[in-house]
């Protein structure tokens, strides 16, 4: 917020002290930071879904799905696993493994091990998309983002990034947030 409502700045608001019950209003350096950030966060999936859907058909959140059924042992999990690795809910994943299944990319089939639970499996033309896409969907990763940042920095964003998913994900229910994983 750039104003605090009463004709001050937000920093000019900041640095006079806040007392009890007020906002903690951004200063100006925390503003320009929080806008930068706010627009990458609504740009950057519409420019990982705008290649992906125009070169091999599918959204960004379909191929990591495909992605993370290609990582797991036999390419197969169970869908409450699949949820984890792409911070999905159950629902929302239900529904792209339904598209994915009809497409012949995905195939579901009970779990071995507790007929309650529902797997999901690559197929071989899952393999394929995977493998088909994979080359450029890197190479935008990179243009989007890690060209344009030093060693250091791909470091820091991680270490940022880490943070961040500790505050969003304290439970660590997803995937990206749990302990040794170099997501």
């Amino acid at each position: 917020m750039a104003n605090d409502g009463t004709g001050g700045s937000a920093g000019e608001v900041r640095g006079a002290g806040v007392s009890a019950g007020e906002p903690r209003w951004l200063s100006d350096a925390e503003r320009a930071v929080w806008i930068r950030f706010a627009a990458v966060l609504e740009l950057l999936p519409p420019a990982l879904d705008q290649q992906l859907e125009r070169d091999e058909g599918l959204s960004h959140f379909e191929y990591f799905v495909l992605a993370m059924l290609s990582e797991a042992r036999e390419r197969t999990l169970r869908m409450t696993s699949l949820a984890t690795r792409t911070n999905a809910t159950l629902p929302r994943l239900s529904r792209v493994v339904q598209r994915l299944e009809a497409q012949g990319l995905v195939r579901r089939s009970p779990c071995a091990e507790d007929r309650r639970a529902t797997n999901a499996t690559l197929t071989d033309a899952g393999w394929a998309k995977v493998v088909h896409a994979a080359p450029g969907h890197v190479e935008n990763v990179r243009a989007s983002v890690l060209d344009a940042l030093s060693p250091a920095q791909v470091a820091a964003l991680g270490e940022i990034s880490a943070l961040l998913l500790g505050r969003l994900d304290p439970d660590g229910r997803m995937f990206a947030s749990q302990p040794g994983e170099d997501a």
